[in-house]
């Protein structure tokens, strides 16, 4: 008997939906099958993932494209802007190792 789809994850926030059973966000596993990866690799790189799983999302995307198209750029902003604060404002251990790697060239 076929599964629920929806049954595969978790929507912790309707920003954040996990592969049930995992940490993974579907965002994950979906950029890697939109940059050509196979089910089978994705499986392979995320040992955490079953092949079933992996298919149950790309599934879902599929079924649900516009929607999780939405999902996946509301995603990529966040991670941008995340990354550039991150940038604009590195954490203390990042400063000091980027001091200690400037005074080792020095040497």
């Amino acid at each position: 008997m076929a599964r629920d789809l929806e049954s595969y994850f978790d929507v912790l926030t309707p920003d954040d939906i996990r592969i049930r059973g995992t940490r993974i966000g579907i965002e994950t596993v979906l950029a890697a099958y939109l940059e050509g990866c196979s089910p089978e690799e994705i499986v392979l790189d995320y040992s955490s993932l079953s092949l079933e799983q992996v298919h149950a999302t790309i599934t879902y995307y599929f079924a649900n494209q516009a929607e999780v198209d939405e999902y996946l750029w509301r995603h990529r902003e966040f991670s941008e802007e995340m990354r550039r604060r991150q940038e604009e404002n590195p954490p203390a251990v990042v400063r000091r190792l980027r001091a200690l790697r400037a005074r080792l060239r020095r040497v």
